[in-house]
């Protein structure tokens, strides 16, 4: 059980009914890792970490938490996982220090009640009704829960939702102490930050299936830069330049014609030499222009689009 990676997941399959929610992925998860899923809604996350939480089994492939099948033997691994759900219900009139004392009562090896709360900054709210609670300071009792067994796994899905920033923050900081402790973490969100901000690896789902996969830096590396401006009035679209070898893609943003061009990778610095000596040959100003490289936002949405390298 220790030799194995703590999450082995090879050929995932799991239907309902004739719709294959997901559609045969593979992946592992090494100790002490952060392994972000991104995708659109439907795209397969939450069924993903259902079936590796336990709770529902794969219909084909093989998945492996703690070196165990995690829904036939989930007697065994249970007590070695944190889960926070997308939505957890809790007793409306229990205390926020209740409701901690009641999950401790059937939690093995159980962190102290105000270990707990610090770890979710609630210790403040120990007195208060968890149905005064806002949305986001729910989310954060969600979380103390989740890591009131000390966990060997957790499972994050979508933790932050209803968070304001500050709070947000302190829950990425939370999450990065528990993955420097030797956790195992594999999170779904749909903020990109938060998975640039704390992802070892991630994966980009469509329909099922994995599209896009590795380390930030590798997922974004070889889907090009992007130079952008407001197209003079004066000037025609068929007058602009190719950069790169690439022509303009126009749009209309707030009643402005905008030519944006998408340029391969190492390409900026000389496309954007080669647009400024145009703009200056043709007495032009490029009005709201902008030069970056290209972005895991960029990739998630050329995924959502089907248009992923």
């Amino acid at each position: 059980m220790h030799n194995d990676p703590p999450i082995h997941v090879d050929g995932l399959r799991r239907r309902y009914g004739d719709f294959e929610a997901v559609a045969g992925i593979s992946f592992e998860v090494g100790e002490g890792e952060l392994y972000a899923l991104l995708g659109t809604n439907g795209a397969g996350k939450t069924t993903t970490l259902e079936t590796l939480e336990g709770f529902t089994p794969a219909h084909a492939g093989t998945v492996r938490v703690l070196g165990r099948d995690p829904h036939r033997d989930r007697r065994a691994v249970r007590p070695h996982l944190g889960i926070m759900l997308q939505e957890a219900g809790f007793f409306a009139d229990l205390t926020v220090a209740e409701t901690v004392d009641h999950w401790r009562g059937f939690t093995p090896g159980a962190r102290p009640r105000d270990e707990a709360l610090d770890l979710a900054g609630l210790r403040a709210k120990a007195k208060v009704r968890t149905r005064q609670l806002s949305g986001g300071q729910k989310r954060r009792l969600d979380l103390a829960l989740a890591l009131l067994g000390r966990p060997r796994v957790l499972f994050l899905d979508e933790p932050t939702t209803g968070m304001d920033p500050e709070a947000r923050r302190a829950t990425w900081r939370t999450v990065r102490d528990v993955v420097a402790g030797g956790t195992t973490v594999v999170l779904t969100t749909h903020y990109l930050e938060e998975a640039e901000h704390l992802a070892d690896r991630l994966a980009i789902m469509h329909r099922g299936r994995i599209e896009v996969t590795g380390t930030v830096a590798e997922v974004v590396a070889g889907h090009g830069d992007r130079i952008s401006f407001a197209v003079p009035d004066r000037l025609q679209v068929a007058d602009l330049p190719v950069l790169g070898g690439a022509a303009a893609a126009i749009s209309v943003d707030s009643g402005r014609t905008v030519a944006a061009y998408g340029i391969g990778p190492g390409g900026l610095q000389p496309a954007l030499h080669e647009l400024l000596r145009w703009a200056d040959g043709h007495a032009l100003v490029l009005e709201g222009l902008q030069a970056r490289s290209a972005s895991l936002e960029d990739v998630f949405l050329r995924t959502a689009e089907g248009k992923a390298a």
